[in-house]
């Protein structure tokens, strides 16, 4: 596994969601499973994981069609209510991310999300962090463009955004399609590995993975933060 130093260069930090600021992706597939059943489709919250970080089109539908079935909207539609419902008491914070994301803010770094999943579903996220729109420079969903990742449009359109080059952007990521779009998109990218094992996402094209998000608040040398603290 590849060491990281910090690079002065870096000027700005873009978060995919699921799997690395929020602990989402096992929720995510129970509920797709429980909810896809309902409408006929025999899924297992297992069959979901090799198309984690595509969108919720590739997620959902690359489901449905290995079950030999035809996706609808309606699914989607579906599993996001309850997504939205049972959020509150499914999704988790990994510890220390929405107070890694402000102290990014305030050390002067741009942040913005870059997420494959449909905006309600962000947000519904964003509001499990305990963050609003307003705590970040951007947030860029799978509904703001067309081709979700692995291109890199949703990591270049949020660079666009926040006004910042690409060469000098950090992405941090937790599975392989988002790694070769943050690659794509000429940019840095670090995994984390809470959902893919760490030599995938280095084969990836991830310069480095990390263990957790503390390691990437001692990597771009902020301060060390504990429960006590505002």
């Amino acid at each position: 596994m590849t060491e990281l130093a910090h690079d002065p260069a870096i000027e700005a930090v873009i978060f995919d969601m699921d799997g690395v600021l929020v602990d989402s992706e096992g929720a995510l597939a129970d509920i797709a499973a429980l909810s896809l059943r309902d409408d006929g489709v025999p899924a297992s919250p297992q069959d979901f994981e090799p198309f984690i970080g595509m969108g919720e089109d590739a997620y959902i539908g690359g489901v449905v069609r290995l079950h030999g079935m035809e996706y609808r909207p309606f699914m989607k539609a579906h599993i996001y209510a309850r997504y939205i419902e049972l959020a509150p008491d499914r999704v988790r914070e990994f510890p220390g991310a929405a107070d890694l994301v402000r102290d990014l803010v305030r050390s002067g770094f741009r942040v913005a999300v870059g997420s494959s999943a449909d905006r309600p579903k962000v947000l519904a996220n964003l509001s499990a962090l305990g963050l609003e729109e307003s705590d970040l420079h951007a947030l860029v969903t799978g509904s703001d463009i067309h081709r979700k990742k692995p291109e890199p449009d949703i990591y270049l359109e949020a660079a666009r955004r926040i006004r910042a080059d690409p060469a000098r952007c950090l992405v941090v990521e937790d599975a392989e399609s988002g790694v070769r779009a943050a690659v794509a998109a000429g940019m840095t990218c670090l995994g984390v590995a809470t959902s893919r094992p760490a030599d995938a996402l280095v084969a990836a094209g991830a310069t480095s993975v990390l263990p957790d998000l503390s390691a990437l608040r001692t990597l771009l040398s902020l301060p060390v933060r504990n429960h006590a603290d505002p």
